[in-house]
Order: C-alpha cells, then structure tokens, then sequence
C-alpha cells in the first residue's frame, strides 16, 4: 500500500502535464504513440514517468512475492481438500505471480530505455511485456478468487452439516 501511495504524486505530476498516466505509456504499442506521450509530458512529466518506475521495481517485488505465496497457499489448500482440478490448475499458476513481476520488470526496463531515447524497439517490446504481465495476473487474481469462493462454498457446507 505504501508503495502505492509512493507512485501516486509522481502519476499525478504526468497527468497535470496534460498527458496519460503510466499505464498508457505502457501499452503504447509502439515509438509513434510514445513519441506523442513523452511530447504530451514534456521534461517534467518524463522525470515523473521515470520516479513511478523506479519505484514500481519495489512494488512489483511485493506483489510479486505476495500472490506467489497466496498461489502456493489456495494450490495446497487445494490439494488438502481434495479439490483436484483447483489443485492440478493451481501446479502451473502457482509462477503466475513471480512470472507477472519478470515480465513487469522487463516492462520498466523497456519503458526507461524509452524514456532515454534508446531504441524504436523498445516502446513495442514494453507492450509486449505489459500485456504478458496482465493476462498471468489476472489469472492469478481469477484463481485465489476461485480458490476463496471453494473455500466460502466448504465452509457453508460444513456450517450446513453440522445444523448451524
């Protein structure tokens, strides 16, 4: 959360320069638009675009970190009730969370290199990047809510049997 907080300004010092926030210099699909974006922004809002990756290296650690451990709890919890197919999808989503940071990771690392004039290549490969770091999230985020709603469903069953 602290590290949200810590992104936050430096957003909102891209968006008083009239341009996007962060997320659409992410998927800008390739040096045309992010010519445009960085032209939108101006010094003032590249130097926010830069401060907002740098932190985003501390924040996708932490929730690459986190989901990695949720994956592996719902996947075993999985295995402990018996719900095999949770379980079985649970043996490959568990990397999701830590493959979603790599990919993040690489995604900064294009997206500065952007930011430094480095290479039309870059732009296109932070696209790439971003939208392998969307899909393995959310179906990281689609699999702990699966995993919660067996959890909710077992424990009215349980309440249910037992008369309560």
């Amino acid at each position: 959360m602290l590290l949200l907080l810590a992104m936050s300004p430096a957003d909102e010092r891209m968006q008083d320069t009239g341009g996007p926030g962060i997320v659409p210099f992410e998927l800008t699909g390739g040096q045309d638009r992010a010519d445009e974006i960085l032209a939108e922004w101006g010094e003032e809002g590249q130097d926010a675009a830069r401060e907002s990756l740098w932190i985003d290296f501390g924040f996708l650690l932490a929730y690459g970190a986190f989901l990695t451990l949720a994956l592996a709890a719902v996947r075993d919890l999985a295995r402990d009730r018996g719900w095999r197919r949770l379980a079985a999808i649970g043996g490959v989503v568990v990397s999701f969370g830590a493959l979603g940071a790599a990919f993040d990771a690489l995604e900064n690392a294009c997206l500065l290199l952007t930011l430094d004039g480095a290479g039309a290549a870059f732009p296109l490969l932070a696209t790439i990047f971003a939208a392998c770091k969307f899909v393995l999230l959310t179906t990281a985020i689609v699999y702990l809510l699966a995993g919660l709603a067996m959890r909710l469903r077992s424990r009215g069953a349980v309440a249910q049997a037992s008369g309560q």
